[in-house]
């Protein structure tokens, strides 16, 4: 199984710092964000992982590459080379590719479609922006419901104010067996309250069939003018069953300043 992190956006909410530091690095305790991202990946039985990152965003490619000359500052300090060899066997999985232009979350996971050609597993498609708090990693309960349900796409839920449907892919969909899963009818990007089949959103998380990329080739630019996920998406459950899973804990966005901190107060005491 492959992984997608689309991590391209120019992350203008923390302007000027993101000018110069991508959001994805911002730390989270000892590590930045899109660390923990790419363990969340790893720990769900994922192979490789390829981040897709844009042309101003050098820092990610380089936290994600041997130096060895940082072997010899650090041969006095410990913890400091184990963190560091952490980092660098990750390295070894992870992939780049770059997206030009901000055309949509659907446009990112298409820039990865050519290092994926062949693939015949679900691909995890985790958000750069959203760290996910739970007992369980989200990544590793999405994935053994796959595997439970032959193999289904599953896209990640949560539940959402009234006042916030507007800002998400809102989902339609009938229960199953399982009260925290089910069998999607439908979802609509960004819809008004009147128009909202639920409050169920589409939360950071997707673990989506590979025809997800043929289909996305074929998608128009629908909400903001930029071609969605949440569109292809649309189209996939016509051919193939997608369920939808509500998972517990709880998604922290870092994508703005106050969703960062959040995040901090929140990871503060869990596991490094």
């Amino acid at each position: 199984m492959k992984a997608i992190i689309p991590a391209a956006g120019h992350g203008t909410r923390f302007f000027p710092a993101s000018k110069v530091i991508p959001k994805e690095l911002l730390p989270v305790g000892r590590k930045p964000a899109i660390q923990w991202i790419v363990e969340e990946a790893l720990e769900a039985g994922v192979d490789e992982v390829i981040i897709v990152t844009s042309p101003e965003k050098s820092l990610l490619r380089r936290y994600f590459t041997e130096e060895p000359i940082w072997y010899e500052r650090l041969q006095n300090k410990a913890e400091a080379k184990a963190a560091l060899e952490e980092v660098d066997l990750l390295s070894k999985r992870i992939r780049f590719v770059e997206q030009a232009e901000q055309l949509g979350l659907g446009h990112a996971v298409l820039q990865a479609a050519p290092l994926l050609k062949g693939e015949d597993e679900p691909i995890l498609i985790l958000l750069g922006d959203a760290l996910v708090l739970s007992s369980t990693p989200c990544a590793c309960e999405m994935a053994e419901i796959s595997r439970e349900n032959n193999g289904a796409s599953v896209v990640g839920l949560e539940q959402v104010p009234d006042e916030k449907v507007s800002r998400y892919g809102i989902v339609a969909g009938k229960k199953l067996e399982n009260p925290n899963v089910l069998k999607l009818t439908g979802l609509i990007e960004k819809p008004s309250l009147e128009e909202a089949p639920s409050n169920l959103a589409i939360a950071g998380r997707y673990l989506l069939h590979p025809r997800i990329f043929k289909l996305l080739e074929n998608t128009h630019a629908g909400h903001g003018g930029e071609i969605q996920l949440t569109d292809a998406i649309s189209s996939l459950l016509q051919e193939i069953p997608v369920l939808g899973f509500q998972y517990p804990g709880k998604r922290y966005d870092i994508g703005n300043p106050q969703g960062y901190l959040e995040t901090l107060n929140a990871f503060a005491g869990s596991k490094s």
